[in-house]
């Protein structure tokens, strides 16, 4: 999965939400963003605002959609994982280190599964914060 400054690890948990926390960089920021190119009413004629609030909407959805994909394809690859160390056990259940990698694996499915609620929070203060900042110069096309 492509990601800011290469491809998304999904064997390595930590290294996962090492890559997500990079990806997020741009909703971290968005406040500050919104400080320095939204202008204020005394400074409203050197900006064109509307232009503005759009490109920045538009580069918030598009981080959003690339970390929903990649968070979702991690998720998928780890409960193809799952599902192929499950078949094993069911082979053979006397086997430890195959039950030990299969809770491993589940645990690291359980933490991806939860990453697409934080995702869900963060998307949803972003928005609110630039909806607060923009409404006035840009409305963002309605999803359907």
């Amino acid at each position: 999965m492509a990601a800011p400054g290469g491809s998304l690890n999904c064997e390595d948990f930590s290294m996962f939400q090492e890559v997500l926390k990079v990806m997020r960089t741009i909703d971290d920021r968005i406040v500050h963003s919104l400080n320095t190119t939204v202008p204020t009413v005394s400074f409203s004629g050197k900006v064109d605002a509307t232009q503005t609030c759009k490109q920045l909407y538009e580069s918030l959805m598009e981080a959003h959609l690339s970390r929903d994909k990649a968070i979702k394809s991690c998720i998928a690859q780890t409960s193809e994982v799952v599902g192929q160390l499950r078949e094993e056990r069911a082979k053979d259940s006397e086997n430890l280190a195959l039950i030990k990698q299969l809770r491993k694996e589940q645990t690291k499915l359980k933490l991806m599964q939860s990453e697409l609620n934080v995702e869900e929070v963060v998307n949803d203060r972003s928005l609110k914060i630039f909806n607060e900042r923009c409404r006035i110069h840009y409305t963002p096309p309605k999803v359907k």
